[in-house]
């Protein structure tokens, strides 16, 4: 989110999680681990106070943001990240297909 809107996001490595915060208070974090290079998102959650409000979104994209910027690629496990993802073509370059496909199969 820009400037001036009271959210940010931050990547948290030792805790493997990104978290959001609506004027600094924690709203909610997506959860990871690393395989290489790559980020697998395994669950996220947004406190219910602040549903209906974006966060979720905001906290999606930057973290898929950050993984841009690192060069990494992803691994969509958690369901709300890979539907972010197939609603937002333009990360979806970020996928990585085979290593989600096995890790989906349970490999």
């Amino acid at each position: 989110m820009g400037e001036g809107s009271g959210i940010t996001v931050e990547d948290e490595p030792a805790a493997q999680r990104f978290v959001v915060r609506v004027d600094g208070a924690e709203a909610g974090a997506t959860y990871y681990r690393r395989v290489g290079d790559r980020v697998v998102f395994t669950h996220t959650e947004v406190d219910d106070a602040y549903g209906g409000r974006g966060i979720g979104s905001a906290l999606a994209r930057g973290a898929l943001d950050a993984v841009r910027a690192h060069g990494e690629r992803v691994v969509p496990l958690c369901p709300f990240i890979a539907a972010y993802i197939d609603r937002h073509p333009d990360v979806a370059d970020l996928v990585d297909e085979a290593l989600t496909a096995q890790l989906r199969a349970g490999g």
